[in-house]
């Protein structure tokens, strides 16, 4: 547990990327999020840790009389509170979320230079791809894009040395060891192989992300009549 500022505090849990760790994130959110101290405003996830954000002054306000203690020091003894009501063998609820794909073409113009990079055929990386359950880690980089755990190193590939500067709403792309969905137009390195129909970002929701930490998604491969049927019906 550190400090990060004077408004945060992180918790780490390690720092092995694994579906173990980031259960113990998950659940101390809930945690926390089911009965917040006074001043509480997010917790945020990572792969390993849980920034926990919290306003200053409110804390200051509620507790600064009763302790003779620094603010960090109070939240932090909240939190340690916490931590002891996590539990080794709590079965977590996952979502599972279809999430369907039409590779390659123009949809997934650097198919191709999966397979190429990885010495197989474009039809394996998509049955690679597509026949993996995937994590979702957390949410970042531009909201509503999942950062998913699960991929098979089989078709991993380095980003672009040059990112694009325009990647459509939709594009599934691999980095790394990692695969991940860009929920609208911006620019990016990732290898794009496909592309979703579905929305991620929906600004009009609480929350306004399709997919939350914790979610379980699997690919679907379609076909461009399936993509082209799905964006009509939900125009």
């Amino acid at each position: 547990m550190r400090s990060l500022g004077d408004s945060a505090i992180v918790i780490e849990f390690g720092d092995d990327i694994n579906p173990l760790i980031h259960d113990k994130v998950i659940q101390l959110i809930k945690i926390i999020e089911q009965d917040p101290f006074e001043g509480f405003i997010e917790a945020v996830p990572s792969y390993t840790n849980v920034t926990i954000y919290y306003d200053f002054v409110t804390v200051y306000k509620a507790f600064s009389n009763k302790n003779n203690q620094t603010i960090s020091k109070i939240v932090s003894a909240f939190i340690e509170n916490y931590l002891h009501k996590l539990t080794i063998d709590a079965k977590l609820e996952h979502r599972t979320i279809d999430i369907p794909v039409i590779y390659g073409g123009k949809f997934g113009p650097d198919l191709e230079e999966v397979a190429t990079h990885n010495a197989i055929s474009s039809e394996e990386v998509v049955k690679i791809h597509s026949s993996k359950e995937y994590l979702v880690y957390m949410i970042g980089f531009a909201p509503g894009f999942p950062f998913l755990g699960g991929m098979d190193e089989a078709i991993a590939i380095p980003r672009k040395n040059t990112p694009r500067p325009a990647i459509p709403s939709g594009s599934v792309g691999i980095a790394g060891k990692q695969t991940g969905i860009y929920p609208f137009e911006t620019p990016g390195g990732w290898q794009i192989i496909g592309q979703t129909p579905l929305e991620l970002f929906l600004p009009n929701m609480s929350p306004p992300t399709r997919l939350q930490s914790g979610d379980k998604i699997r690919f679907v491969p379609i076909t461009q009549e399936e993509y082209e049927h799905y964006k009509e019906e939900h125009q």
